[in-house]
């Protein structure tokens, strides 16, 4: 009989392997030495360990499903206990039980890991689903779209939630799209109808801006325009390529009148210029006439400056008040000269006058006199008063004989 720490092999070829709970048949040898049949037997708990080694490192070291594993685990198990080996099955039997041990760590902690990661997958989609129903009130339709477009990618790339909770919340999600789209589609249709009434509007004003372009009125036609530049302006767009047509015809239209209006005022411009050096050379002229000394002389050369002036015509409206100044302060001059001229011919005025003068002397003749008496009678007080009131008067007598003078005496 021949025999190890972990096996035997009795004289009838009998091979037993040895266990806690005793010994039992692992098989029968009797093709060679018992040796050979020990060392058969002891390769195959060898292979046994090994492959128990091959999936202790998979639980280990990949992602193996904790049911393939224990069907693995399991599989090793029937093999050890059905004892066609002799080693230390103990020993293996002790390493699949730490490997089920461990599988079962394992799945709890990828169960608390996924449980974890729906938890996140949650709420990231929560934050999707609110950040989508405020977009969907939006009037930033670029911005907004754009943004819808990368949460359905963000979405995409979130784990699935349990089905219930996942349909609910791509519910809300779905819906919050499909309302933006229908408000960014009747947004942009009304735009289009607003843009087809703009072109329609601006057709017509392109097509009076055309009519005036030929016109020679130039006020009331530059004036037209300035209407029709508002109105343009408040018809809104049309659709680009209509609008850059008809904002050419509308353009062009102006250009045309505007053009020819100031090819007709620089020419006018010119005449109005030449006419200013004229009537500078006129002013030279009236302006020489001053002072008046032979108002008959002056006011013949006058008129015939003031003729000559009206036929030269306009002048640049900016230089046309500093001109008009300078020969009415001329024609005041003449008028003041006539004016005095005419008082001092004037018999009524020259009464008044010397009345005026007759009095003012008759009054200071009688203050003298009251003076005199004052102080006769050594009443300063009086005399004082009366000296006051005769100074006034003499002041006024003064006027009115110079007054008189310019009566010739």
């Amino acid at each position: 009989m021949t025999s190890d720490p972990w096996g035997r092999v009795d004289d009838e070829g009998n091979v037993y392997v040895r266990t806690a709970e005793g010994e039992h048949v692992v098989g029968s040898w009797q093709a060679g030495s018992p040796d050979e049949a020990l060392a058969y037997f002891t390769r195959k708990y060898d292979g046994i360990a090994v492959e128990i080694g091959l999936l202790e490192r998979r639980v280990r070291t990949t992602d193996l499903a904790a049911k393939d594993a224990l069907t693995a685990i399991e599989h090793l198990r029937a093999q050890v206990t059905e004892g066609h080996a002799v080693g230390d099955l103990a020993a293996l039997a002790t390493r699949l039980d730490a490997l089920v041990a461990e599988v079962e760590s394992r799945r709890e902690e990828r169960r608390a890991a996924r449980a974890k990661a729906q938890e996140e997958a949650r709420g990231a989609k929560d934050t999707l689903v609110a950040e989508a129903e405020r977009l969907a009130e939006s009037t930033q339709w670029r911005e907004a779209g754009d943004r819808l477009r990368a949460l359905v990618d963000s979405w995409k790339a979130l784990p699935r939630l349990d089905r219930k909770a996942d349909d609910e919340l791509w519910h809300r999600f779905s819906h919050a799209r499909s309302t933006f789209s229908k408000r960014r589609k009747a947004h942009f249709a009304t735009l289009d109808q607003q843009r087809d009434e703009a072109r329609l509007t601006k057709e017509k004003l392109a097509k009076e801006a055309e009519s005036l372009s030929g016109s020679t009125d130039w006020g009331a036609t530059a004036a037209r325009y300035r209407e029709l530049m508002a109105d343009w302006k408040a018809a809104g767009r049309a659709q680009r390529e209509a609008e850059d047509e008809l904002w050419a015809r509308f353009r062009g239209a102006q250009d045309v009148f505007f053009q020819a209006r100031s090819a007709v005022f620089d020419e006018r411009d010119a005449g109005e210029r030449e006419n200013q050096t004229l009537k500078e050379a006129l002013l030279v002229e009236a302006e020489a006439l001053l002072p008046i000394a032979d108002l008959k002389a002056v006011k013949a050369s006058y008129r015939t400056i003031s003729e000559r002036w009206e036929e030269i015509g306009h002048v640049p409206r900016d230089t046309r008040p500093k001109l008009e100044a300078r020969l009415h302060t001329v024609d005041r001059a003449i008028r003041e000269a006539e004016e005095a001229e005419w008082q001092r011919s004037n018999p009524e005025a020259r009464a008044r006058a010397q009345g005026m003068t007759g009095l003012l002397q008759a009054a200071v003749d009688k203050l003298e006199k009251q003076i005199e008496a004052a102080r006769a009678k050594n009443d300063a007080g009086r005399a004082a008063k009366l000296e006051a009131e005769l100074s006034g008067r003499r002041e006024l007598l003064e006027q009115a004989l110079k007054g008189l003078e310019e009566f010739g005496g």
